[in-house]
């Protein structure tokens, strides 16, 4: 039996078929039902996922991923049951440069112990998806999140990755160069195939210096349109913004009852300026007036570390402001739209949110045309949990129809599937034949994305 030879090769401490794992992995914090694996690895090192993916191979076993389980798309449920590989394990620094501003990672490292180790030394990396995920699952799902107006997402912050595929062979996908002219780009490939092509097992990341000095504001609007139309005039006007975040009058409500807090009930504008001190100020001082030609209310700026995370808190207890109401389930949309549709497209799902009279709320970066819709539903009313996808059907419909995508940033998994011929048409055919040819026994975390 495979699991067997996965116990002779890996040892018994890396190997375990212990029930209260099998649930651990059978499930991430999507809606979608769990799935139990029969058995779970936790390599060490680079060999340990070589010897799993040979043995899986040899027996056509499924393979699964398997990062922090924070995901919201399903990416981590091993669907046809068989091996998850947590990579838990494998979260040490290999090598960090700072004299070039990169870092060699394994791929069961989160976000928050890399910045907790390149901070003191005047670093940061910023992308910043909210949870503490790891970088493995980051970069299999193209993860970006609040910063992604000034540094994009986990694509352009990765030189090079070691990959271990299907059939055990090992390869690099780039080389520590900040740019390069030679051959396909394969970082692009792997970084967002979710685990369908092969293992990561070694990241080269991109850091970046923290920023001399960093201010936070907020003001509010009367329509959840026009802050859309203020969001893209922040960015029209140039002003190089860190954070530009809209949460709207439903979710602040939410918010201001969870956590007792006084913020004004009306759709919100969050903005973060990073850089120079002076630099900064000018800065503010600009977005400022461009608000208040908008007609906009309560701009409020916030200097010190403290106030910052006071004026920020908002933002950061939305989703938890949800997703704790007492006899409801919580899931979110995620889609991602031209920033000259985003006034439209934010008034559209606050139309319908309205039109359906769900509880739920409207918040997103912005910034770079993604934005999410909260939805909750009574656990017991089956009605309502219809009224919740629908709704979800027609926000994403919605934005592919404006040259969108259905996901920004959370990721295909099992929760977008049926989105990806409409968004991608032939080119899906094109998708198929490198999953055949990277993996063509179907082995690599099947069922996700097609």
């Amino acid at each position: 039996m495979y699991i067997d030879l996965l116990i002779e090769k890996l040892g018994k401490d890396k190997v375990t078929q212990n029930e209260t794992e099998l649930v651990r992995h059978s499930r991430d914090e999507s809606m979608h039902p769990s799935i139990s694996p029969d058995v779970v690895c936790f390599p060490e090192n680079t060999q340990d996922v070589t010897t799993i993916m040979r043995i899986a191979r040899e027996n056509k076993v499924p393979v699964t991923p398997f990062g922090a389980g924070s995901g919201l798309e399903g990416q981590a449920i091993p669907t046809q049951k068989g091996i998850v590989i947590d990579f838990e394990q494998m979260n040490n620094i290999i090598e960090f440069n700072p004299e070039n501003l990169t870092i060699t990672v394994q791929p069961g490292l989160t976000r928050k112990q890399l910045n907790h180790y390149i901070n003191r030394q005047g670093m940061m990396f910023p992308i910043d998806p909210g949870a503490d995920a790891s970088i493995g699952g980051m970069v299999a799902t193209n993860a970006s999140g609040t910063t992604a107006v000034r540094y994009g997402s986990m694509r352009e912050q990765i030189l090079a990755m070691e990959v271990v595929l299907a059939d055990g062979r090992v390869i690099m996908t780039g080389t520590k160069a900040k740019k390069s002219s030679s051959g396909y780009h394969l970082n692009g490939l792997f970084v967002g195939s979710e685990g369908t092509l092969g293992a990561i097992t070694k990241i080269i990341l991109k850091l970046h210096g923290i920023p001399e000095s960093t201010v936070v504001a907020r003001c509010t609007f009367t329509s959840p349109e026009t802050c859309g139309e203020a969001a893209q005039t922040i960015l029209l006007s140039g002003i190089n913004v860190m954070r530009m975040e809209f949460v709207d009058v439903n979710t602040i409500k939410q918010v201001n009852e969870y956590g007792n807090h006084h913020y004004p009930e009306q759709h919100s504008l969050f903005f973060e300026f990073a850089g120079t001190e002076k630099a900064v100020e000018e800065e503010i001082i600009f977005a400022g007036e461009l608000m208040k030609d908008l007609g906009c209310e309560n701009w409020e700026v916030a200097r010190e570390s403290t106030e910052r995370e006071e004026l920020w808190r908002a933002r950061q207890e939305m989703s938890y402001a949800f997703r704790h109401l007492k006899g409801r389930h919580a899931f979110s949309t995620d889609v991602c739209v031209p920033i000259s549709e985003l006034p439209g497209m934010i008034n559209y799902a606050s139309a319908l949110l309205s039109e359906k009279n769900l509880k739920g709320g409207i918040f997103g970066h912005v910034g770079d045309g993604n934005f999410h819709t909260l939805l909750t539903f009574r656990k017991e009313s089956n009605e309502e949990r219809d009224i919740a996808f629908e709704m979800n059907d027609l926000i994403v419909n919605r934005a592919i129809e404006v040259g969108g995508t259905c996901t920004g940033e959370h990721g295909v998994g099992l929760g977008k599937r049926k989105f990806q011929e409409q968004e991608h048409g032939d080119a899906l055919d094109i998708m198929r034949s490198i999953k055949k040819t990277f993996d063509p026994d179907g082995i690599l975390n099947p069922g996700k994305i097609f």
